[in-house]
């Protein structure tokens, strides 16, 4: 239970993917106990299709957890890049620029566009 409440997209995905290949077996029993063509579509059409949509299903929840972890990392990554940064500003300013976005301009200290004559 302790990994169902700490990841429970990885918990959905497991589900997902057990309900995938049971889905698939059934299917597979089905359609092998079926000697006419007619009798097997069913089976291929409930337990095959849905089977696949619930693998693939699992598939896109596990790697929509592992893409989250990777952002974490990246914002952990980030606040000690910056943590760092403001130490070093703070015990030598002006060595390194500052990440603030730059001032608005007022309209006269952008250049105008050079004309072209003909």
């Amino acid at each position: 239970m302790t990994f169902v409440r700490s990841q429970p997209d990885r918990a959905a995905a497991v589900l997902a993917a057990v309900v995938g290949v049971v889905l698939l077996v059934v299917g597979w029993f089905g359609v092998s106990d079926q000697g006419i063509v007619a009798g097997q579509i069913p089976y291929l059409i409930s337990c095959g299709l849905g089977g696949v949509f619930a693998l693939a299903t699992a598939t896109t929840l596990w790697v929509s957890a592992d893409l989250r972890d990777e952002w974490r990392k990246m914002d952990a990554v980030e606040a000690a890049v910056l943590e760092q940064n403001e130490i070093l500003r703070k015990l030598a300013p002006g060595s390194l620029p500052t990440t603030a976005a730059p001032a608005d301009r007022n309209s006269h200290d952008i250049p105008a566009p050079a004309r072209e004559h003909a």
